[in-house]
C-alpha cells in the first residue's frame, strides 16, 4: 500500500503534515510519519478522539490563494449525501458522503471543489458544530 499524503488537524489547532499506511476509520488511531522532523522515520501515533479531521492531499503546501467553492457546480452529478459541515472553529467545507452517521466517530467527505488540494477529509464527529444537506 502506497503512503498516503495527510495533514491531521487536531481541535486544539495543532497540526501535523506527513505520511501515514494505516489509517482506518475504524481504529481509535493510526500512525503519521511527519515531514518536518528531519530525517526521522519515527512514525507518531495519532488519536482520532483526539482530532478535527484528516485531510487527504495532493501535495503539503498547496495553494494559499485558492478559495475553495462551498457549492457544487452546475451539471456536477455528485455521489452521495450532499452536506455542508461546520466545524466548532467555523471552518465550513461542502461535499458528498456516502454515509452520514452522527453517533459515528467519524465520516469521510469528498469535497465539492474537485480543483483544490483536498482528495477526500475524515471528519472526525465531535469537532463538528452542524451538518447540513444541500
Amino acid at each position: 500500500m502506497q503512503p498516503a499524503k495527510v495533514v491531521v488537524r487536531y481541535a486544539d489547532g495543532r497540526i501535523i503534515k506527513g505520511y501515514t499506511q494505516d489509517f482506518l476509520p475504524t481504529r481509535p488511531s493510526f500512525l503519521v510519519r511527519p515531514i518536518d522532523i528531519g530525517t526521522s522515520i519515527v512514525p507518531v501515533e495519532v488519536l482520532i478522539g483526539d482530532l478535527k479531521a484528516v485531510f487527504f492531499v495532493l501535495d503539503f503546501v498547496g495553494d494559499p490563494d485558492h478559495m475553495d467553492r462551498k457549492d457544487f457546480p452546475d451539471g456536477v452529478d455528485a455521489a452521495g449525501i450532499l452536506l455542508q459541515v461546520t466545524f466548532k472553529d467555523g471552518e465550513v467545507i461542502v461535499g458528498s458522503t456516502l454515509s452520514y452517521d452522527p453517533q459515528r466517530p467519524g465520516f469521510f467527505i469528498l469535497p465539492a471543489d474537485s480543483n483544490g488540494n483536498n482528495l477526500g477529509i475524515f471528519v472526525v464527529s465531535r469537532s463538528v458544530k452542524q451538518v447540513l444537506y444541500v
